[in-house]
Formats: structure tokens, C-alpha cells, sequence
């Protein structure tokens, strides 16, 4: 059985930038070749709902070795960008300044690839928000196509 979407993207507008990367950058401390997120598009606080996106560049640090001839981003990068995103969605929903840290990752299925010029949007729905855990389901999507899922568990370190 194919696997649900969990927020229809036909209700947003994909072009339109709520937070940009240097946004992004107030709120996440990562940087250089781990930044992984470079905007938010969409961030429903309420329903627990963030959309975000990685425009993939011929300059990535991975493109050498992943694949010489068919660079593929690697899986364990688009797991990083959906734990990256669900960060920002926690911490701006939570009005919380900690560092938020990964606890854990369930349920990961690699559906498709992203290569270089894809923008990969990424969808997280917040499942679970305690002061020492959260739960946000996230997928991941290439021109409509979903390319993973996954269930992001973090934690303030």
C-alpha cells in the first residue's frame, strides 16, 4: 500500500519563503556542509505542522564520492535535514532556546532519489511535544514524489 501524505502541499504556496536561511541560521546552529535546511515555507503551530526545503547544488560536499557519475544525496543527509527541520519547528512552536539534539529515528523508508538540482521539501508533523522528548513524523518529497518518511525523535541537550 502506498504511503499517506500527511499534508496535502497543494494548500501552500511553495515559492513563498516564510523563514530564509539565514532565519534558519537564528534558530539552528548548524553550518557549512551540515547546514541541511535552507528555508521554512510553511509553519503551523497550532496543528504541529512545518514544511521546509534543501535545494540540492552540484556543490555538495558528498557529490565526489556518493556515486561518481550518479550522485545521489544519502539517505542518512535527507534524515538530517527532516531532524534539522523538525528542530525549528519545535523550538519556534515551543518558544524554547535550547539546543535540540537527536534521541532517536523510527519507521525511515528511502522511497526515491534526490540528485543534484532537486529541491527537496520536507514535511513534519509534530506527533508527541514533552519538555524532554518529541515525536514528528517528517517525509520528504521531489516534485510531488515522496522520496523517504521517517519518525525524528529529539531531545534538549
Amino acid at each position: 500500500m502506498p504511503p499517506t501524505e500527511q499534508f496535502d502541499l497543494g494548500n501552500i504556496d511553495l515559492n513563498s519563503i516564510l523563514f530564509s536561511k539565514e532565519q534558519v541560521e537564528e534558530v539552528n546552529p548548524h553550518r557549512y556542509e551540515f547546514q541541511q535546511l535552507d528555508g521554512i515555507i510553511h509553519l503551523d503551530c497550532e496543528e504541529g505542522v512545518i514544511v521546509g526545503f534543501k535545494d540540492v547544488t552540484e556543490d555538495e560536499f558528498w557529490i565526489r564520492g556518493h556515486i561518481p557519475g550518479r550522485p545521489l544525496m544519502p539517505g542518512v543527509l535527507m534524515v538530517e535535514a527532516a531532524a534539522q527541520l523538525s528542530s525549528f519547528g519545535v523550538k519556534k512552536i515551543n518558544q524554547d532556546e535550547r539546543f535540540i539534539g537527536f534521541g532517536g529515528i523510527e519507521n525511515v523508508k528511502f522511497r526515491g532519489t534526490v540528485t543534484p538540482g532537486c529541491r527537496l521539501i520536507i514535511i513534519g508533523k509534530l506527533l508527541e511535544n514533552r519538555s524532554r522528548r518529541f515525536k514528528c513524523q517528517c517525509q520528504g518529497f521531489v516534485d510531488g514524489q515522496m522520496v523517504f518518511e521517517a519518525l525524528i525523535i529529539g531531545m534538549p541537550v
